[in-house]
């Protein structure tokens, strides 16, 4: 199937009122409307979209044809006349009919949360497996939806909502779709293969992993740039990265470790976009150390960091050793850092300041190291020494008659992976 994508440099700016809907079972989650608006307002102008005005509704339930009440959508439809509005986003997600319905009530682009972050996404991609992963999850979100967006494909011809996998036979042809979402999935079962293929030769290498992790925004990238003089896209921006990026850092003790930073998690993240990415995500699962990196000044800190617990849960991570990094510590005022947790797996940093990112490199070693550990290798043994100097830090090395007695400090997950190669030449005395 031909895909026909926009010019997304479009004249015609997408000028929205974003709408808000906080019904009985919302207020239930503990979730803070009001900040999830203030959200939706960064992702709306991370697209590239004039945010004009906001309106609220409490409701106990949506409306099943226009999801808001009847009277909030002529007070919508005077509104966009009066502001020159041309979209309208909702901050939850809609149905295809609820769609077509405020389309046909308003003579307005129709867009929900899930759609905004998966244009996002679709202008962030740029390897092949990212491009495969957001169109997958676009059409996904679409397939049931046809229906309700035939104008969002057509009338304006651009900006949110069009990115990806464009117009083309969207809204007539399911079987196409369908079609395209098959063989989507088994490009990405090879690109999958290929990456499992990496890893296993990583495990092999004995390389130690340690997995950059967070809400979108928090830094991660920033970080790994100054820890690593890594070439990356920084912005101040949500998902300004969106493909995995992994460097080579050299901790205080000379050991390298693979630093990876992944894709930023954000709360109500859309399903079919975590199903498309979960083999991207499951990179967190081979990391012998994962790394939350935490907006610290972001007024929704604490709800943010849930949501990132919440997913590493999903994903089968949560037990992986952990350390929690609160970044932007150089924007926080004193109450903001007073109220942070301290101890033992927790730092308060600044991703711009050398002294913190030694710091950070320090923890990282020692939560690395693990007991020593004597090993008495036959001397004809070099792979068995070579694998040692890899997983462990060799902190001393003695010739005895044809055997070498190497003491190495070794982490407990490394011993448990790499164990059964050594675990015959572990000297008992």
């Amino acid at each position: 199937m031909a895909i026909t994508t926009h010019d997304t440099n479009t004249e015609l700016q997408d000028r929205a009122i974003l709408v808000s809907l906080v019904t009985d079972k919302i207020k239930r989650t503990g979730i803070d409307p009001e900040l999830s608006l203030q959200e939706l307002v960064q992702l709306a102008e991370t697209a590239g979209v004039a945010v004009l005005d906001v309106l609220r509704q409490n409701k106990e339930t949506p409306d099943s044809k226009w999801f808001i009440g009847k009277g909030k959508v002529e007070e919508l439809r005077m509104a966009a006349d009066g502001l020159g509005a041309n979209t309208a986003i909702f901050d939850q997600e809609l149905s295809g009919a609820q769609v077509r319905n405020l389309e046909e009530a308003l003579d307005l682009k129709i867009i929900d949360r899930t759609q905004l972050i998966l244009d996002i996404f679709a202008g962030r991609a740029k390897t092949r497996e990212g491009i495969i992963q957001v169109e997958l999850a676009q059409l996904s979100y679409l397939l049931p939806r046809l229906s309700g967006h035939g104008k969002n494909l057509s009338r304006l011809g651009g900006g949110i909502g069009t990115r990806g996998p464009g117009e083309s036979k969207l809204e007539t042809d399911r079987r196409h779709i369908r079609d395209r979402i098959t063989e989507l999935k088994r490009q990405l079962d090879e690109v999958v293969k290929t990456r499992e293929l990496h890893r296993e030769r990583r495990r092999k290498s004995g390389a130690v992993q340690v997995a950059l992790v967070g809400y979108t925004n928090a830094g991660k990238s920033t970080l790994l740039k100054q820890l690593t003089d890594a070439d990356v896209y920084i912005e101040n921006q949500l998902f300004a990265t969106l493909d995995p990026t992994s460097r080579v850092l050299a901790l205080p003790g000379g050991k390298d470790v693979v630093l990876t930073d992944t894709v930023g998690f954000i709360q109500n993240l859309p399903h079919d976009l975590v199903a498309s990415f979960r083999a991207t995500l499951e990179e967190v699962n081979e990391a012998n150390l994962v790394l939350h990196v935490v907006d610290a000044s972001s007024p929704m800190r604490e709800e943010q960091m849930e949501v990132v617990q919440s997913i590493l849960q999903d994903l089968g991570a949560a037990g992986k050793p952990q350390i929690t990094l609160f970044n932007k510590s150089d924007i926080c005022d004193s109450g903001q850092l007073e109220m942070l947790p301290t101890g033992a797996g927790y730092l308060k940093i600044s991703a711009f300041n050398p002294e913190d990112l030694t710091r950070v490199t320090e923890l990282i070693e020692d939560e690395l190291a693990g007991d020593t550990l004597t090993f008495r290798i036959p001397a004809d043994r070099g792979d068995l020494s070579s694998l040692l100097y890899r997983v462990g830090e060799v902190l001393e090395q003695n010739v005895d008659e044809n055997d070498v007695l190497y003491t190495v400090r070794l982490n407990k997950e490394d011993y448990l992976k790499w164990g059964y190669m050594v675990a015959d030449f572990v000297d008992p005395q």
